[in-house]
């Protein structure tokens, strides 16, 4: 369990910081390479995830989904300086939910 923990947090934060450091290229100026170290962290992150020991592909990144957006907002506070309210908090903890049931309910 704290292995599929580790590669959540690792994939879902590659996935993040990738499509951030695109975004400061491309949005707000930065060299070239700040996209192609970008393009980079998106790759890792499709390696990362196949580390998983779940055995559906589709499960395995739908949960990445709830992962995604609860670091998503956490990135948002610790980067952008955007302090997440009661309704994203909330919201975060709706799709950690999801996750924990689509990921550990009991299955035949």
């Amino acid at each position: 369990m704290l292995y599929a923990i580790v590669l959540f947090i690792l994939a879902g934060l590659a996935e993040i910081g990738g499509g951030y450091l695109i975004w400061l290229w491309l949005r707000e100026g930065k060299p070239f390479y700040w996209g192609v170290c970008g393009g980079i962290a998106l790759a890792l992150y499709g390696i990362i995830a196949t580390f998983q020991t779940f055995p559906s592909f589709g499960r395995v990144y739908a949960a990445y989904g709830g992962v995604f957006i609860v670091l998503s907002v956490l990135w948002g506070w610790g980067i952008d300086k955007k302090t997440p309210d009661l309704y994203d908090w909330i919201g975060a903890g709706i799709c950690l939910a999801g996750v924990s049931v689509m990921l550990f309910a009991p299955r035949n």
